[in-house]
Formats: C-alpha cells, sequence, structure tokens
C-alpha cells in the first residue's frame, strides 16, 4: 500500500468508530463549535451536565454512588465524538473498550461498595504518544498506522490503577516538534473556539477535545510548549511539571534516547482542582516504584498549604516580564500579563519586575538540542512510508542541518548546566535585595493569543522554561479584543524574528481569541505554583473555564 492509501484507510476506519447515532448530519457553518453539543440533539440534558461538569464534582459522585462509570463515560464519548467531527482531534477513539471498562468499574462498587480508586470510572482523555496494549499509537506518522502495542505506557496501568476510563487518543503534529497540530495521516486539528486559529501542539488534539469538554482531564507531554501552548490557546490550565515528578516510561516518542532536554507529561484541565486531582491521584500509585526516572517524591501538602498562608496574608512576591529580549508578545498578550500584575498588587501582594537572563542564548541552545541529530530520527520514519513532511518543522528540523558529534554533546550539556545554575543564582541575588523568597514568575507563554494557522513561529518563552527544567503552571487570562488591542504603530523590531511575529498582528483576525500567562516556579516545585495558579486564576474570575 502508499501512504495515501494507508493513510485513507486510516482515516475511514476514525469515522467508522464513530457510532451511527452520534454522527452529525449537517455540519454547522460558524467558525466557532462551542455551543454545538447543546443544539446537536445528541446529548440529553444529564450528558450535557455531566460533560460541563468539574472532574473533582465527577469524582465524588461516582465515589458515592450517585453516579455510573456508564452515565460518565458514554456522555463523554458522545462529546468527544462531536468534538473529533467539528475540530479533527482524535487518532484513536474506541467507545466499546471504554463502555466495557466503565461497566466493570459499576459492577466492582457494586459488589463492594468502594471505589477503585481516586479516578473511579472518570474518562480521561490522551495524547496519541501514551500507548495502551492493543491499539495503534501512530503518533501522526503513516509508517506507524497498523503497529499495535503489545504493553500499555507506565502511566497508563498507573492511571487504570487509579480507576481511570480511557476512550480516545488525539492527534498531534508529524514529529511532534511543532506548536500546532498537523499531520498527513489525520490532517489539521483545529480550535473549537475559532475554526480559523491554531488549537496549538503538540498536545493540540487534547487542546481541542478538552477545550469543547470531549475531555475532562487530558493528558499530554511538554519538551517545548506542547502542554502550555494548547492549554493557553484553548483557554485552559496546564501543567509543565519538571522532570521526575510525573512517569514518562514506554511511551512513544520522536528522538528517542534524546535526553539533553527531557520531555514531561502533564494535565490539560478546566480547573486548577482538576489538575491537584489528577497529579495527586498519579503520586498516590507510587509511580517511582515503576519508572526509574520518578523521583520517590509523594504529594507534598505542606508545600502548598506555605502557600496558602502567603496568599491569606497577602504576602507572595512575584516577578514579571513581558518580554524576552527577543520577541515582544502582541498586544494582547502584553495586556494579559499587566492584568495579572495588577489584579496581584491590587490583592496585596508584591509584584517586581523579572529580567530574563539569557533568554536569547537559552532559546539558541535548546533549538540545537533539537536539532542535534540532523534530522536523522524524524526523515528515516517518514521514509519508511515515503510521506512528506510538513513544513511547520522546516526551521527547526530538516536534514540539511548538521549532526552533533558526541563532545559536542557533553558541551551541550556543560552549557546547559551552567546557565540552569546562573538562572538559579539569579534569584538569589534578586532575593537577597528584597530580604524575601521570590514564589514564582509570570511570564508570557506565547508572544500570540490563538494563533492562524501555520504561523506559530517563535518558541521561546516555552522553550526556555524547558531547558531550565522549571514548573510552569497555565493560567487562563482574557480575550483579545479589537476595540482595546490596536495594531503596535510605533513598534520597532527587537530581532528579525520579532518582526515576522509582529507582521503577524490582526485586531480584527484576532478579535476573542484565547489569552493566557504561565507562572513558572524553581525545579519541583509544582504543589506551589499550582496553589498560586489557583489564586490568580480565582482573582480574576477564571477558576474554572467554561
Amino acid at each position: 500500500m502508499t501512504w495515501e492509501q494507508v493513510v485513507e484507510d486510516k482515516r475511514a476506519r476514525i469515522a467508522a468508530s464513530i457510532p451511527a447515532e452520534w454522527r452529525i448530519k449537517s455540519k454547522p457553518t460558524e467558525d466557532s463549535v462551542m455551543d454545538y453539543p447543546k443544539q446537536s440533539g445528541i446529548m440529553t440534558a444529564e450528558e450535557l451536565a455531566i460533560t460541563e461538569s468539574s472532574a473533582t464534582d465527577l469524582v465524588a459522585q461516582l465515589a458515592a454512588g450517585k453516579l455510573t462509570s456508564v452515565a460518565v463515560t458514554t456522555a463523554f464519548c458522545k462529546r468527544a465524538a462531536l468534538a473529533h467531527q467539528l475540530t479533527n482531534c482524535a487518532l484513536e477513539f474506541f467507545p466499546e473498550i471504554a463502555l466495557a471498562r466503565a461497566k466493570e468499574l459499576d459492577a466492582t462498587f457494586q459488589k463492594t461498595g468502594k471505589p477503585v480508586g481516586p479516578l473511579h470510572g472518570l474518562p480521561i482523555s490522551l495524547k496519541d504518544q501514551f500507548r495502551i496494549k492493543g491499539l495503534e499509537t501512530s503518533m501522526g506518522y503513516a509508517a506507524w498506522v497498523g503497529k499495535y502495542d503489545t504493553y500499555n505506557s507506565v502511566l497508563v496501568d498507573l492511571l487504570l490503577k487509579a480507576g481511570a476510563v480511557f476512550y480516545v487518543k488525539t492527534s498531534v503534529p508529524q514529529s511532534l516538534m511543532v506548536c500546532e497540530t498537523v499531520n498527513n495521516v489525520s490532517g489539521r486539528t483545529v480550535n473549537p473556539r475559532n475554526k480559523n486559529w491554531s488549537c496549538g501542539g503538540s498536545s493540540g488534539g487534547e487542546g481541542a477535545m478538552v477545550g469543547f469538554r470531549g475531555g475532562i482531564i487530558g493528558v499530554g507531554t511538554d519538551i517545548g510548549g506542547s502542554i502550555r501552548v494548547p492549554s493557553a490557546f484553548n483557554f485552559l490550565y496546564g501543567l509543565r511539571p519538571s522532570h521526575g515528578r510525573l512517569p514518562y516510561g514506554k511511551m512513544a516518542n520522536s528522538m528517542e534516547g534524546q535526553e539533553t532536554v527531557y520531555s514531561v507529561c502533564g494535565p490539560l484541565t478546566h480547573s486548577v482542582a482538576d489538575m491537584r486531582l489528577f497529579v495527586k491521584s498519579v503520586l498516590a500509585q507510587e509511580p517511582w516504584q515503576y519508572d526509574s526516572k520518578v523521583i520517590p517524591m509523594p504529594w507534598r501538602q505542606a508545600e502548598s498549604d506555605a502557600i496558602k498562608s502567603k496568599i491569606g496574608s497577602g504576602d507572595l512576591t512575584l516577578g514579571f516580564y513581558n518580554s524576552d529580549g527577543v520577541v515582544l508578545p502582541h498586544l494582547p498578550i502584553l495586556r494579559g500579563v499587566q492584568t495579572v500584575v495588577d489584579t496581584m498588587k491590587k490583592n496585596g501582594h508584591t509584584v517586581i519586575p523579572w529580567k530574563p537572563y539569557k533568554h536569547d542564548f537559552a532559546v539558541n541552545l535548546i533549538n540545537g538540542i533539537y536539532a542535534s541529530d540532523g534530522g536523522t530520527d524524524v526523515f528515516n520514519t517518514l521514509k519508511e512510508s515515503g510521506e512528506p513532511a510538513i513544513p511547520n518543522f522546516a526551521d527547526l528540523i530538516n536534514p540539511s542541518l548538521p549532526k552533533v558529534d558526541m563532545n559536542q554533546l557533553w558541551d551541550v550539556h556543560l552549557q546547559k548546566w551552567a546557565f540552569q545554575s546562573e538562572y538559579l543564582e539569579q534569584f538569589r541575588i534578586a532575593e537577597a535585595e528584597l530580604s524575601k523568597e521570590i514564589d514564582a514568575i509570570i511570564a508570557p507563554i506565547t508572544p500570540t493569543a490563538a494563533i492562524r494557522h501555520n504561523q506559530f513561529k517563535y518558541y521561546g518563552y516555552a522553550s526556555a522554561i524547558n531547558l531550565l527544567d522549571f514548573t510552569s503552571v497555565v493560567v487562563p487570562v482574557t480575550f483579545a479584543d479589537k476595540s482595546i488591542d490596536k495594531k503596535n504603530s510605533v513598534f520597532s523590531p527587537l530581532s528579525d524574528m520579532d518582526r515576522i511575529v509582529q507582521a503577524e498582528y490582526d485586531p480584527e483576525a484576532y478579535h476573542g481569541a484565547p489569552v493566557a500567562v504561565q507562572i513558572v516556579g524553581r525545579r519541583l516545585t509544582e504543589e506551589r505554583i499550582m496553589a498560586i495558579a489557583e489564586e490568580i486564576g480565582r482573582l480574576l474570575g477564571n477558576e474554572i473555564t467554561p
């Protein structure tokens, strides 16, 4: 079979996995499909209520026997089917397997009167890097279509232990190395808020699925913004934990074995409460017993409580920056950062300017790491099927780039280590001047609101944090507004990349696009940063997003 035939068959199989009664007869023509579930006639009032609830509420009701897993799973399977038909966000959809699992969990609950685990009966959507035994993990590569997994990823096993139900695996960009979602297997995934905007990437299928509420907790991965960008573009919360906090074992990946900058997995959610539920549920399974790279670090409630105490006394100390010195964000993002700064100051907290330290160096170093094999891994996979490369990663990965030899790699490791240590020194210097601890930094996650297709060019706001291996939580803030966010007429570009990024801004085209920031903390500060992010979301009125 040609790669085109393989892809045609795969698309047909995805389409056929949707039951006839869940299929849309006539697709809406509006740019936004967010209201479609209510208008579809496919979902009942109870199913709409379930999918518009929170994961925290759902697990409480499931554990009390007030809801069955079959009812909750059916609701999310239906809404996920609509999400895929409207945004093209699924690479695997398996409602029969999901409902069989839900029936087993309900039967166990009937028999014992107890939930199986902290996520008992809750459907969770997965990025198509997670392996589930018996299903495909094509990861957007034509060459990997038709290869069925013989084992589960570690996190899949642990989520099953915690009582979760799996029902969908979502789309990714070819290679994973793009902050948009397009591949030759399933095509392009669009943003449910506006089909002309990107859903982000590489966990873009999760962004669209959870943004549409076809999922309540989605699990993605992040090596350069791949959890945080889809969260930002879909008005969601997203956690990029530090390496070693959550298990990554036995997952599919591009450039497997590249460990200079780690990819990490984490949740995309509608609230920090749901994010916390996910992280606590995974840590309760002691993932360090299954994945040797996970640090034996259970949930530390004292860390969260320490921040809550500071919040209660108006004693948080936060740094902020609105430019990394390489690319100036568009006006909606600048307004988003300032909104958070003003909100925290108004509530008594100390907010000080933070000078991003050598971010231009960091971006150049990490881009070299991404390209360190000269594109061999990605392009060898493409050669297996004969499919062409998508143009979106041409600037980052291409066969004309030189390969790094071992001595150069060792030098890169030393440069990374030195940069990480120097950044910590910047914290110490600032804290000595303030005579108090800096709890977190407020920063852009992208230079743009949810972007138009094929226009994502600059990864530095996200990737510098990956190089540092700092903890980051995305907080949704507001939406672009053409009446406020006029085009910057006095703009003077900081760099060639800045000129390209600024030229993309059009107040009309971006009107209504989601705007977010990231809250960044030092390594392994997940409990603290989640607590700060939750308070910021509460003060903004975005504690739970629609």
